[in-house]
């Protein structure tokens, strides 16, 4: 069997949450992650959802826990998106992991000759990033993610601020700055 992706370098995994706020402190109570860095309202350039322009409202908070990142998303509004098609409105469950890519193109042609449909597509700055339904084969999607000094430096500093974090539940949220 081929695999699925071509070497992957999972960076990452994430949940769909119905309220940001309540599962920061839930994975703080239970698991002690944090801190968890914040993107509210997350501008994309050209997003699309399967194939047509479609903006959907959402918010993200990651954090690192040792070698593993972990990120919280909740979609603010009723839109059709890759959150809603594998996670209904008011629950949580596992979504996707994420892996980076050096060659974000032709890693999406070889998932799309394999025949998984890209769910979701844009642009976060420079740096292109979709969501690919792979829930049929895997139970979740799989983000993919192009490789760029940005998105490096961003996953950098979500690991930096875990590692020199000192547990204080009032430091356990830090909104980004754009």
């Amino acid at each position: 069997m081929t695999p699925l992706i071509n070497r992957p370098d999972i960076v990452q995994l994430a949940w769909v949450v119905p309220d940001l706020e309540a599962a920061m402190r839930h994975w703080h109570t239970v698991l002690a992650v944090g801190p968890f860095l914040v993107n509210r309202r997350i501008p994309l350039g050209e997003p699309r959802y399967r194939g047509q322009p479609m903006r959907t409202a959402f918010s993200t908070a990651l954090a690192q826990s040792g070698d593993v990142q972990i990120e919280l998303v909740e979609q603010h509004d009723d839109t059709p998106s890759a959150y809603r098609d594998t996670v209904p409105a008011g629950a949580t469950a596992f979504h996707h992991v994420a892996i980076i890519v050096a060659d974000y193109h032709a890693e999406m042609a070889r998932l799309a000759e394999q025949g998984f449909a890209t769910a979701a597509d844009g642009l976060f700055g420079d740096m292109h990033f979709a969501y690919v339904d792979t829930s049929a084969t895997l139970g979740h999607m799989i983000e993919v993610i192009e490789d760029t000094p940005a998105i490096r430096a961003f996953f950098a500093a979500v690991r930096d601020a875990g590692e020199s974090w000192d547990g204080n539940p009032d430091t356990l949220v830090r909104e980004m700055v754009r």
